[in-house]
């Protein structure tokens, strides 16, 4: 039976290994193809493969006999015997154990050749979740990453904006400010100095929005409206250079605020590039964790999908709880451990009872001239019968209360596990409907306040709200985003934790 179980591992693994290597070929960067790479090459889950291998080839060496022995002896001065001289005696026995020994023995090493198998498992859907955790915490840090570089393209966009303001005559900034004191960013796409070329600026504006529109779902709509906030200040500019000149000192005051609220975008966007940065550095600490578990260089290219996975709909808490008890690895490894100390308890019993030998004696002996007896130089054989007496009962009466202490040590265990199981699959519940709820909530919040940014940016442009309130919104915005994406990639590996305990991606 062990041996066709064995067989059957191995075809699967082969198996497997070419359905792998289909898969990598049809997919050759998605998560079903990694986690088939996983489950091939991690060390971990090949270590213990080897490991119920090897407590496969245990079950023949204690259900067979014990080997039989040979004795020899030779007289260096041939003994007188009435039949004639004896120079050499033989003896063969083979013992045979009591009933039901052997039987119990294989029973009880192949029930942990399947502990074993369990274990091999259990560690399948380990690294299956340790691969998908890291697979969601990539793509959360680079969809971070995206967001952020969008934000920064929607701030450099409102930079330009508050900078047609900022030149506009009509807040008389153009008249009270030289060129040359005006910020300027240079190669990072901020400010710049153009008092008089205001359609080069627009046309670059427009472009700028335009590439600004695919970064996101939601800057599609930010971007058009940045864009139309861009020419109502371009008009409002145009149409304020025929009219009358304001105030002097209107105008200085406005050209400082002006400027601090340059300098307000520009802080950040500084802020935002390093967190970009810190980004990046994550992001290359969660791809060397992620090749150590595929067993690959720690700087192998790693690809994350533009979603955020297929978590499913939800879960049924019994149904999980009642599949976590029937198919669990653990519990189903700790099980067939007390199984096989019963067969232990059988096979010691059995011990204890005494063993039997059946041999041959052959006694070589030569003719002696001294005897005309018809029997002289006649070989003697002698079967032979022996019985060990176990008197000695204290060591089976110890080994069998060791057994029935084992026992009751992994019942213990089997109570621990579950709990402990228990535990961990209904904060996996709690945290999968949590992180759900939040997905929605941040979703509803992302887009109401998408819709106030558009509002508000219009009327920015129309000078009827201050940019205070437009960073203010678009901070939340961001952190909306931020929220949103955790949420999802935290309601995924949740899910996966949830499929991991339930043990129903590895049979």
């Amino acid at each position: 039976m062990k041996t066709i179980l064995y067989k059957i591992l191995i075809a699967s693994v082969i198996s497997g290994a070419a359905s792998a290597e289909l898969r990598s070929q049809a997919f050759p960067d998605s998560l079903a193809a990694y986690l088939e790479i996983a489950a091939m090459k991690n060390p971990g889950v090949q270590k213990t493969l080897l490991e119920y291998q090897a407590a496969l080839q245990k079950v023949p060496q204690v259900s067979s006999l014990p080997d039989p022995e040979l004795s020899a002896g030779v007289f260096l001065k041939p003994m007188e015997l009435m039949t004639g001289n004896q120079v050499a005696d033989f003896r063969l026995m083979q013992m045979f154990p009591w009933f039901g020994v052997l039987r119990n023995a294989k029973d009880e090493m192949s029930l942990m050749a399947n502990a074993k198998y369990e274990l091999f498992r259990d560690a399948k859907a380990q690294v299956s979740y340790d691969v998908q955790k890291a697979w969601y915490e990539l793509f959360k840090v680079r969809e971070e990453i995206r967001i952020s570089e969008k934000n920064i393209e929607i701030l450099r966009i409102i930079e330009r904006l508050s900078l047609v303001k900022y030149k506009s005559p009509a807040s008389g900034s153009g008249a009270a400010t030289p060129a040359g004191s005006m910020p300027s960013r240079g190669s990072q796409g901020g400010m710049g100095e153009n008092p008089s070329g205001m359609g080069s600026m627009t046309g670059n504006q427009t472009g700028r929005s335009a590439a600004a529109s695919g970064v996101g779902q939601p800057s599609m709509q930010t971007s058009s409206t940045l864009s139309s906030s861009m020419q109502t200040s371009s008009m409002q500019a145009s149409s304020a250079q025929s009219s009358s000149m304001q105030a002097s000192s209107m105008g200085t005051s406005s050209g400082r605020s002006g400027l601090a609220d340059l300098y307000r975008i520009q802080i950040e966007i500084l802020g935002l590039e390093d967190n970009i940065a810190s980004l990046k550095n994550q992001e290359r600490t969660v791809i060397a964790r992620f090749n150590s578990l595929l067993d690959r260089d720690p700087v192998f290219p790693v690809y994350s999908d533009t979603i955020a996975g297929n978590a499913p709909v939800g879960f049924a808490e019994k149904m999980a709880l009642d599949s976590l008890l029937a198919d669990n690895p653990m519990l189903k490894m700790i099980g067939y451990e007390s199984r096989s100390l019963e067969a232990r308890k059988r096979m010691i019993s059995g011990m204890s009872y005494p063993m039997m030998g059946l041999g041959i004696n052959y006694s070589l002996i030569n003719k002696s001239p001294m005897l005309e007896s018809a029997m002289n130089g006649s070989d003697m054989i002698m079967p032979m019968v022996s019985v060990t007496i176990p008197v000695y009962r204290k060591k089976y009466n110890a080994m069998k209360s060791e057994t029935d202490l084992l026992k009751l040590s992994s019942e213990q265990d089997y109570r621990a596990t579950i709990n402990s199981l228990k535990a961990d699959l209904y904060a996996a519940l709690l945290n999968y409907q949590d992180a759900s709820r939040k997905a929605k909530l941040y979703e509803d919040q992302r887009s109401l306040a998408a819709r106030s940014f558009d509002l508000l940016l219009k009327d920015f442009s129309s000078s009827a709200s201050s940019l205070t309130d437009v960073l203010r919104l678009q901070q939340q915005l961001y952190e909306y985003e931020l929220k949103l994406i955790e949420s999802k990639a935290d309601q995924n590996i949740s899910s996966a934790l949830i499929t991991r305990l339930m043990a129903s991606s590895t049979n």
